[in-house]
């Protein structure tokens, strides 16, 4: 099984990526989400399978959000956490 994403930088915090299914369309995610992340740049399409390799997060997590929530969002490391990102802008 392989399903494909899309994968954007988000704007509000370094190092966040936010994947999304590529059958979606970024104006179908949650609002509350969109406003968390600002502004998002593609980065990269990847098509995952079990076997995929990421460097910051575990594949089947990832498969199994984009197939559940349209979804998955990869949170910097810690110690790059923009602490008051809940804030809003």
């Amino acid at each position: 099984m392989t399903l494909d994403c899309i994968v954007y930088r988000c704007k509000k915090q370094a190092e966040m990526y936010l994947y999304v299914r590529a059958d979606m369309e970024t104006d179908d995610l949650p609002e509350l989400l969109l406003r968390q992340v600002g502004a998002l740049t593609q980065v990269m399409e990847l098509s995952l399978s079990p076997a995929s390799k990421l460097a910051r997060a575990d594949v089947s997590t990832v498969m199994q959000k984009l197939d559940a929530d349209g979804f998955y969002l990869q949170m910097p490391p810690s110690g790059l956490i923009n602490p008051h990102l809940h804030f809003g802008d």
